[in-house]
């Protein structure tokens, strides 16, 4: 008797854990923030068109509403943070690039209970993810300079731990 696996079932590939809600939410935002910024959505249309999106049940919804609308709303003074550690203008990232460094600048000065590790790994997840060939290696080192000067004592805290 001849068995077949399914197309689910790959025994010599690990199942990846289940997303976390934070995860599935910081996926969402960066959709919503692609749209704001490429297709000019605005923030109340973002809010009402992603509840419809598969797989946002799962997401941590306030997190979503309250980092969409926080990024956008101080969208100066996070690209002016962030210019502060590029080595080209803002302008010239790719969409993905500046919305998920304009993401991780708004969670390292307004989520202080996340480790700016675990921000900066999200971050790169989200560049694969999303973003081009070597994107996630930009964000990672932006993203280090960010938290270096945001969250100087945790940071100079990991480095003596080490």
């Amino acid at each position: 008797m001849t068995t077949f696996l399914s197309d689910t079932e790959h025994p010599e590939e690990p199942k990846a854990p289940p997303k976390s809600a934070r995860r599935r939410s910081r996926e969402f935002i960066l959709q919503g923030l692609y749209q704001w910024r490429v297709g000019g959505a605005d923030e109340a249309a973002i809010e009402a068109y992603a509840p419809e999106m598969e797989g946002f049940a799962k997401a941590d919804r306030e997190f979503f509403v309250g980092t969409l609308r926080g990024v956008i709303a101080q969208r100066e003074a996070l690209v002016s943070q962030i210019t502060a550690h590029l080595d080209r203008p803002f302008s010239e990232l790719s969409p993905i690039e500046a919305c998920v460094l304009m993401m991780g600048c708004f969670e390292m000065n307004h989520h202080p209970e996340t480790p700016y590790r675990v921000i900066i790994n999200e971050a790169i997840e989200l560049a694969k993810a999303f973003g081009g060939t070597d994107g996630h290696k930009y964000v990672n080192g932006v993203l280090d300079k960010v938290a270096a000067s945001v969250r100087a004592d945790e940071v100079a805290a990991k480095k003596k731990a080490r």
